[in-house]
């Protein structure tokens, strides 16, 4: 089973049809979605065949109880405590694809709560750095880490987020990283370069290095040095770029946790990435 720890929070794709007119009217969709990286890699897995489960905090309202609800439609076993105000975070979609964020999280990071129950089951354990940059929800984080990994789950980390990184301080996320010690760290071009991670440096204390590198190949990276490049196939008719890291995250980690096959995990991570490509918001198009 694959768990994931963090946020669950709604979001509020906007897709600009011209550039951005500030002080007036700019013509947009508008699509509201679940979201939170967690819940999404949780979500896709699920959707795509992996037990999955989600362990996080949302509101104690409707909003909150209708995020709950989408996860668990998608067959997410979810664990959640409710208790404050739900987050949203506003994806502002340029007309060149590129987003922008607006967030704000709620009780996402007030998660203060472990129960080893949760863990029951778990083989593949999997954190964004969102969950790690801010307490009580890091500390909480890290109990689940340190009981999975001493249970014999895989651990993951996902870098997240260039402006989460800068903010937590990168010496002390190297540090970080370095006392987890996770399988699997992932991290797209940007956060590789923040970070000063390359196929000649793969991430301290991580025993593999993924570097998603957008539509050039990915690139893996063992702690011994050894370089696995994998090409991304084109995708054609894409609509929007958010939650893609959070699918290839849901196709590779159970591949690899099975096989670990590092150009098999890859070719299914790019697999799912590309149907959450064609797709509005972090959902699947259909296949």
């Amino acid at each position: 089973m694959l768990c994931t720890i963090g946020d669950l929070i709604e979001d509020v794709v906007v897709w600009l049809n011209s550039e951005l007119n500030i002080g007036s009217d700019t013509d947009s969709v508008i699509v509201r979605t679940r979201g939170g990286s967690a819940a999404n890699v949780a979500m896709f897995g699920a959707l795509t065949g992996t037990p999955s489960r989600f362990i996080g905090q949302v509101g104690n309202d409707s909003l909150g109880e209708q995020l709950c609800a989408s996860l668990r439609s998608s067959g997410v076993d979810v664990c959640t405590v409710a208790e404050g105000r739900t987050g949203s975070i506003v994806v502002v979609v340029q007309p060149n694809g590129e987003r922008t964020f607006l967030t704000d999280r709620g009780v996402a990071s007030q998660l203060s709560v472990f129960d080893a129950s949760h863990l029951a089951g778990v083989s593949i354990v999997h954190v964004p750095t969102y969950s790690l940059a801010l307490d009580p929800l890091a500390t909480t984080a890290v109990q689940y880490i340190r009981a999975a990994r001493t249970a014999g789950a895989l651990i993951s980390i996902d870098a997240s987020s260039t402006s989460v990184l800068r903010d937590y301080g990168i010496d002390r996320y190297a540090e970080l990283i370095a006392s987890i010690g996770p399988d699997v760290f992932l991290c797209n071009n940007d956060e590789a370069a923040l970070l000063n991670v390359d196929s000649a440096r793969p991430m301290p204390g991580a025993e593999l290095t993924v570097i998603k590198r957008g539509a050039l190949p990915v690139t893996a990276v063992t702690a011994a040095g050894a370089v696995t490049e994998v090409a991304t196939p084109p995708v054609a008719n894409i609509v929007d770029t958010t939650g893609a890291g959070d699918a290839f995250a849901a196709g590779f980690l159970p591949t690899y946790a099975s096989s670990r096959n590092i150009e098999d995990a890859i070719t299914h991570g790019n697999l799912i990435a590309a149907r959450v490509l064609r797709s509005a918001g972090a959902t699947l198009d259909v296949k």
